[in-house]
């Protein structure tokens, strides 16, 4: 199985600027060293309606490794494992320098049934291991970079679910322990129980409850965050607009931000954005993306590209600086909760810690 070390081989670089090393983060005060933005996969598999062209999500994945976007973030039930397989995929046929400073970070946990529905949380520690060994095959590898429960069973102290983790890093299996939508009194046990790397929440201009009370928690504890949702699943983007059909198997047609006056809404504040990304000369997704870098060194913005065309679109966030005057005027074109609607319908809204 291929071994994928902690660090970076090499210092690559990105596509919209080839001189510039591409700058990395690191997850933590345990975790390893990893490009400044991370790519999710989920969008490569049926979330979004269908799975997106398997070839150019393979070409998309090696685009991304050579240009120094080493943290690939997948879930075991994205796709029921078409995910990993892809990335396995990708991995096996990418050059040996790349494929060795890629870093795989996997949620577990989400049980589904066969028509893809969604049936709760599985955090118990026998069933950690079994995910583990499932990821392990279908990835093709001989560890797992950094290992987390998607959401937090209810019914198991994440004590016991972490644990079961750090029993895993103690038999080389994970390399570091990470945590998925959690509250601060969570993450304190969880970190009393194991090193805990980084924090993975939604955190956009559109879903900023991570900055009361989280925020403050995981840099007091020396943990990082990975970002997702930058772009508010393509909200914040030039290529979502009112006229837009979703279908009936994209997540996004059930959840509320993008449903009738919600959607009105938030796009009208899309469009405040739009007007200072337009004066900056750049996109709205990548005034976005600035937007998190800019947040703080412990943050990596976790994209979610699905083709080369949006991978290069935000990796040019990378060469973008927000001054002052630029951060006071985005702040005024999307206020601190000004989103309308939830971020999830009701049902996968109770299983998040807020």
């Amino acid at each position: 199985m291929t071994h994928h070390p902690q660090t970076q081989t090499a210092a690559q670089t990105h596509p919209t600027s080839p001189a510039t090393p591409t700058p990395t983060r690191r997850l933590g005060a345990t975790g390893p060293e990893v490009g400044a933005l991370g790519l999710g996969c989920m969008g490569m598999s049926p979330a979004y309606g269908a799975a997106g062209d398997r070839a150019e999500s393979i070409a998309t994945l090696h685009a991304a490794l050579e240009a120094g976007v080493t943290l690939l973030d997948t879930g075991d039930f994205y796709g029921m494992g078409h995910n990993e397989l892809l990335i396995g995929e990708a991995l096996r046929t990418a050059p040996a320098a790349r494929r060795e400073q890629a870093l795989l970070s996997v949620k577990f946990g989400s049980m589904r049934g066969p028509d893809g529905a969604f049936s709760g949380q599985d955090g118990r520690p026998a069933a950690v291991k079994n995910f583990a060994a499932y990821s392990l095959q279908r990835l093709g590898v001989d560890h797992i970079d950094v290992y987390r429960i998607s959401r937090l069973d209810p019914q198991v102290p994440i004590e016991e679910t972490v644990g079961a983790v750090a029993e895993l890093v103690e038999q080389g299996y994970v390399r570091h322990i990470g945590l998925s939508e959690v509250g601060a009194g969570t993450i304190r046990r969880a970190a009393a129980t194991a090193p805990i790397a980084d924090l993975q929440f939604e955190y956009s201009l559109l879903s900023r409850s991570i900055e009361a009370e989280i925020l403050p928690t995981v840099r007091e504890l020396g943990i990082a965050v990975t970002a997702y949702g930058v772009l508010a699943h393509g909200l914040i983007s030039d290529h979502f607009g009112p006229g837009r059909t979703l279908t009936p198997d994209d997540f996004r047609a059930h959840t509320p931000r993008f449903q009738g006056d919600n959607l009105r809404r938030n796009l009208d504040l899309a469009g405040a954005l739009r007007a200072i990304a337009a004066d900056k000369g750049i996109t709205l997704a990548q005034t976005a993306i600035a937007w998190a870098l800019s947040r703080g060194a412990d943050i990596v913005p976790v994209i979610g590209a699905r083709t080369r065309e949006r991978l290069t679109e935000s990796l040019g966030a990378l060469d973008v600086t927000l001054d002052a005057a630029d951060l006071a005027a985005i702040e005024a074109a999307i206020p601190e909760g000004a989103a309308a609607g939830d971020r999830y319908p009701t049902a996968m809204m109770a299983d998040l810690e807020r």
